[in-house]
């Protein structure tokens, strides 16, 4: 991934507020260092105000992705990963990795060296905000939450949200701060801790995991599990985030088939059909 793209991303709507002033110290350091990327982006002809890119579907049709779209997801999705990963005051080396192979599947092997240094140099700002004001960052982090609700659709703040629930779960344990950290975010970003939970709880092996996924308790109907299933396979079908490439969409597809093996699950232990 070419500096170029990164910039191109926060020249779209990161441009201001606070994503855009993260962004300006996180990435400022490695654009310097990185004009011969910015040459190379450019002689493939693509201008740096985030052009589009076409992929075929699975269909074999062709789709067109807003580059400033998903690198400002991308940006956003480090911005939110810096705040969980230091939530419990130790980065984690199973933490880092699960970014680095999130970042070498979805983005390519250019994206990770990149995306880790963006993510040192986001740990650094936090020190130094912090060392100002006491949890001077985790307010930079909610007003960027904002920012993300007025700018990200719905199931693409899901996404996002997934994504960090998987940071939390890396190291095989999820922290009492790690999930205050995560329901912070998420309030932050319009959504609910019940969503928080059924991400956290997504791949599990358990009844009651399974209804956690699904957002409701045991004691539900049957058709209330239905409904419940229902309403989480629309909001997490995969071709909501379409907007943002067949990579991330990939990644949906394995939160949309964890969430079927939950009801499967659900519905086993009920006797449903």
């Amino acid at each position: 991934m070419g500096m170029a793209k990164w910039i191109g991303g926060v020249i779209g709507w990161m441009a201001g507020g606070p994503l855009g002033a993260l962004a300006g110290y996180a990435l400022g350091s490695l654009f310097e260092n990185n004009e011969n990327s910015e040459n190379e982006y450019e002689a493939q002809g693509r201008s740096c105000g985030g052009g589009s890119y076409h992929s075929e579907n699975r269909y074999g049709g062709s789709r067109s992705y807003d580059e400033g779209q998903r690198n400002s997801f991308l940006f956003s999705l480090l911005a939110m990963a810096s705040y969980i990963i230091s939530a419990d005051g130790k980065i984690m080396h199973s933490e880092m990795e699960y970014v680095r192979g999130f970042l070498r599947i979805n983005f390519g092997e250019s994206a990770v060296k990149q995306g880790e240094q963006i993510l040192l140099n986001l740990f650094e700002q936090k020190k130094q905000m912090d060392a100002r004001s006491p949890e001077a960052f985790k307010s930079t982090i909610r007003q960027c939450g904002a920012q993300i609700a007025a700018n990200m659709n719905y199931e693409q703040r899901l996404q996002l949200l997934s994504f960090l629930a998987g940071i939390a779960k890396a190291d095989g344990r999820v922290t009492s701060d790690e999930v205050t950290a995560l329901k912070e975010v998420a309030r932050s970003m319009g959504m609910t801790d019940n969503e928080v939970e059924s991400m956290l709880n997504l791949g599990g092996n358990s009844v009651e995991a399974a209804y956690k996924v699904l957002e409701i308790a045991s004691t539900a109907t049957d058709d209330e599990v239905k409904k419940a299933y229902r309403k989480l396979a629309l909001k997490h079908h995969p071709d909501t985030v379409s907007a943002l490439g067949p990579d991330v969409q990939k990644a949906s597809e394995e939160k949309f088939k964890q969430i079927t093996e939950a009801y499967e699950l659900i519905k086993k232990s009920r006797g449903m059909k």
